[in-house]
């Protein structure tokens, strides 16, 4: 039976770091109670599936200082994100107790951290998932650790279990960590995102003693909005012209790192920067991403536009409002977004912004992180024919089995937790023990993630309370209506409107139109079927050319519409926005193009051939056109090397060809590509016949 009682001295120390962290009147909840009682008792298993705000990490620090007074070891605290960490080291010190964090943005400090461990001066060591697959610092520090681990804490356990919205497969060394570590060593595990299959999959992985503790899920300070049928422009609109009346500070919410820096910059544009904003995502240097939190949190923004990189923990007891322009693909991880506002407050605004463009994303997201039987086998193939079985770095294998490099990172880290493989310091390397790869399990998950999909379909159509819907996805049992969204309440709540200036809108358009799109060439050759491998020649490199369109930009979804549904010639605004271009470009050529060629990667002939032609008659060019192409067919998993392969055996040059392009500058129009191989492949191709200069101009660059 595990006690649900503190004694009077644990009942002492949990009131003080109670008080410590929320004020002099704080007081322990009774499931808190039972929480930390319960992980007070040797070898405890316990997990804890409660709204954001109830108090999770409290139990954790109420208990590790208990445990520490008991003379124990540190908590060892596995936690995902930086952002996350470095609240929780704030928070721990706040607690009256020393934490430091072991991550990559601080391996400068790692001898004297790890130092500071041995010698038992820490409280609390915060890791990565990801760290714990080094095998210096396991053998370093997690080895000689792990008997002495006073508490275990696995932060954000949905990342366990690979039916959870935001799998991880570094998530999964834990179990191994479990195996090591003293049978009456606690072990603790939260999260504010688990439905019941998950949570019964996190329970199993912990115990089958483990002590789950689930409580309601509605947050009653949430009050949850959509609004919907606005154009990708008027998206953004209606964010800069809602922003100065919203209360308080907030995070708006966007599906990727491009739509992030656009619609920070069209706010700045609209209010001629009197209003504080930055853009956050994970492509920026940490250190940058720690000055905008912190700002934020100190009220020096009004919000930041992020994408789910500023997510899981981070902590302002006061955001007002959360804001998603796109709507996340799970009600699991659109919950924990907006878990970010009203924690501390009465009352948080929480608006969705949907777009017909998401459910493309989704797609992607539903199968990006998912193994396949056939890819696994090929690096399994490649890793134990590598001569002596020498250990293989990432480039080499991606080489040799044509799988794209982010796609062998994620398989190889998920054959290394089954033990498939193992790395080393040159490399990687088979174990020889095979891997039991599961296409029905696989199969099940991506089921499961176009379920919560339609969930979102459903949310963003409003069929019915939209809080009640998101504690449906979580199997909530107390769900029920909220009386408070804008579907219970039939109207938007204040100070919300429908409405959208023309003003912001035309700002927004004009500022987003005017930006300049530079397309930077390839500059190595990718090896693997290929052949060639290495930095390109400086005299087979085009120009730096332009891009007219990125991705989904919101400013050009008309013309997105309407020149890539039906092939058919350019509209008369893309000819416009293709002279423009031009007009803007030409400052900076070596020498004014003579020859239009066109190259119709993306299967658009019309298109290409005539915005080629307008160019050519506007600007007085001859026209060129590879007479012999054909249009590879690519497979969505084709790496690199195979997508330049075969862009290399199609772009082929006649002598008559070749004679035309001799001494001529070139102006290469190209309809639409994500990679820029066929680019780069013709680029080379032109050169090689004699051209002098190959200026790229991209129509549409496909994220």
């Amino acid at each position: 039976m595990v006690p649900i009682e503190l004694n009077p001295q644990q009942k002492e120390i949990a009131t003080q770091v109670i008080k410590l962290l929320a004020g002099p009147d704080a007081t322990l909840r009774d499931d808190q109670t039972t929480a930390i009682a319960s992980l007070c008792t040797p070898g405890a298993r316990v997990l804890v599936v409660q709204a954001t705000g109830w108090g999770k990490s409290a139990v954790y620090w109420a208990a590790t200082s208990i445990i520490r007074a008991a003379n124990h070891g540190p908590s060892l605290v596995i936690s995902p994100l930086l952002s996350l960490m470095r609240d929780q080291v704030s928070a721990a010190q706040k607690a009256g107790l020393r934490a430091i964090t072991l991550n990559s943005s601080n391996s400068e400090t790692w001898p004297e951290l790890e130092d500071e461990i041995t010698h038992n001066r820490v409280d609390v060591i915060l890791v990565s998932p990801e760290r714990l697959a080094n095998p210096a610092f396991s053998k370093r520090v997690l080895a000689a650790l792990a008997k002495d681990i006073g508490l275990l804490v696995i932060d954000e356990a949905h990342s366990i279990s690979d039916w959870g919205h935001d799998f991880r497969p570094d998530y999964q060394r834990i179990a191994k960590i479990l195996s090591t570590l003293e049978p009456t060593t606690p072990i603790l595990a939260t999260t504010a995102t688990a439905n019941q299959r998950v949570t019964s999959d996190i329970a199993k992985q912990l115990g089958s003693s483990t002590l789950v503790m689930r409580g309601p899920l509605a947050r009653k300070s949430l009050q949850l909005a959509v609004i919907d049928d606005l154009s990708p422009i008027e998206r953004y609109a209606w964010v800069a012209d809602h922003l100065p009346i919203l209360p308080g500070s907030g995070i708006i919410y966007v599906l990727t790192v491009s739509d992030a820096i656009a619609l920070c910059d069209s706010i700045r544009a609209v209010h001629k920067d009197t209003i504080q904003i930055e853009a956050y995502h994970g492509q920026m240097p940490s250190s940058e991403r720690e000055v905008i939190e912190d700002d934020l949190r100190n009220n020096r923004l009004k919000a930041v536009v992020a994408t789910s990189a500023l997510g899981m923990g981070y902590d302002k007891a006061d955001l007002s409002f959360v804001i998603n322009v796109g709507s996340p693909s799970s009600p699991v991880s659109y919950y924990q977004q907006i878990g970010r506002a009203g924690r501390a407050i009465e009352h948080a605004l929480v608006v969705l912004l949907p777009s017909k463009s998401d459910e493309r994303l989704w797609e992607y997201f539903a199968t990006s992180n998912l193994p396949k039987g056939d890819q696994i086998e090929k690096l399994l193939k490649a890793l134990e024919e590598s001569p002596n079985q020498e250990s293989m770095t990432i480039p080499a294998l991606e080489a040799e089995t044509g799988i794209r490099r982010s796609m062998v990172e994620l398989l190889l880290k998920q054959m290394n937790v089954a033990e498939a493989v193992e790395r080393s310091e040159k490399g990687w390397r088979s174990t020889n023990k095979g891997y039991d790869f599961d296409q029905s399990h696989i199969d099940e998950i991506i089921s499961a993630r176009r379920r919560e999909s339609a969930i979102m379909k459903a949310y963003a159509r409003q069929e019915r309370c939209l809080m009640q819907l998101l504690q449906e996805s979580l199997d909530d049992p107390e769900a029920k209506a909220c009386n408070r969204c804008s579907v219970c309440i039939k109207k938007l709540p204040e100070p919300l409107s429908m409405e959208v200036s023309p003003e912001a809108i035309s700002i927004i358009t004009q500022f987003l139109r005017r930006q300049t799109l530079i397309l930077e060439p390839r500059k190595m050759w990718p090896g693997g079927v290929f052949g060639k491998r290495g930095r390109i020649p400086s005299h087979l490199l085009p120009e730096a050319g332009r891009t007219l369109i990125f991705a989904d930009s919101p400013q050009w979804q008309e013309i997105l519409t309407e020149a890539f549904g039906i092939d058919q010639g350019p509209s008369e605004t893309l000819c416009k926005l293709a002279i423009d271009t031009m007009v803007e470009w030409k400052s900076s050529w070596r020498s004014r193009p003579q020859i239009a060629a066109s190259l119709p990667a993306g299967g658009y002939p019309a298109l290409t051939d005539g915005l080629a032609d307008h160019i050519a008659r506007v600007g007085k060019l001859e026209r060129f056109q590879f007479n012999q192409l054909v249009i590879p067919k690519l497979s969505p998993d084709a790496s690199s090397s195979q997508e330049a392969a075969l862009w290399q055996g199609e772009i082929q040059l006649t002598l008559e060809e070749k004679t035309s392009l001799t001494g001529k500058s070139v102006l290469l129009v190209i309809d639409a590509t994500s990679s820029i191989w066929p680019i780069t492949i013709a680029a080379a191709k032109i050169l090689e016949a004699g051209a002098t200069m190959v200026l790229p101009m991209l129509i549409h660059r496909r994220a």
